[in-house]
């Protein structure tokens, strides 16, 4: 099973509605996909004791990582990096089995022109820390507020096109890596 993140906890995102899309794009594929959304984090994990115990609540969380075959982030940028929500994320996982050998893959979206490139090569940096398998295909989206409609959905077929591409690819990345079949006939 994969497990997408969606690396913010802002409420009505746009990473929220371009992760939509890419649930849609691992359906159309009969990949199975859990959904870990950051907004969802139970509020008890910000507590200070939760770096010396993790609250219950978030080990439904811990397990979405620790089980998954590989892991597609979602990201987008917060004053030129990636949401501290994200980091706090990572850091409370177990250290070092979360990542280590897991293949994983990067969106990133942003209202500039970069299109999040930096929290995304901020991202392969801990990932690659942490001895995780790094897709190398990654989709930018600048001016995301210009690609979304009014019901929140993607009109570029250009890109849609590419997060088509990349979770194809990383899909089959996944099961070479892992020796494992996600596709269901």
């Amino acid at each position: 099973m994969m497990t997408l993140i969606v690396g913010t906890n802002r409420p009505d995102s746009n990473t929220r509605k371009v992760a939509r899309h890419i649930e849609e794009i691992y359906a159309g594929l009969k990949v199975p996909l859990r959904v870990l959304d950051l907004a969802q984090l139970p509020p008890e994990i910000f507590s200070p004791a939760s770096y010396a115990e993790k609250p219950k609540s978030f080990q439904p969380f811990a397990d979405g990582v620790l089980h998954a075959s590989g892991l597609h982030v979602v990201t987008p940028e917060y004053n030129g990096g990636i949401p501290g929500v994200l980091k706090y994320f990572i850091d409370m996982l177990k250290f070092p089995e979360s990542f280590e050998r897991r293949p994983v893959c990067f969106t990133g979206l942003a209202a500039g022109i970069w299109g999040a490139l930096r929290p995304v090569e901020q991202l392969q940096a801990i990932f690659g820390y942490r001895n995780a398998y790094i897709y190398p295909e990654r989709v930018f989206m600048p001016g995301i507020g210009k690609l979304l409609d009014d019901n929140g959905r993607l009109t570029d077929a250009e890109l849609l096109g590419r997060l088509k591409k990349q979770a194809e690819g990383f899909t089959g990345f996944v099961e070479k890596i892992q020796g494992v079949k996600l596709r269901s006939a």
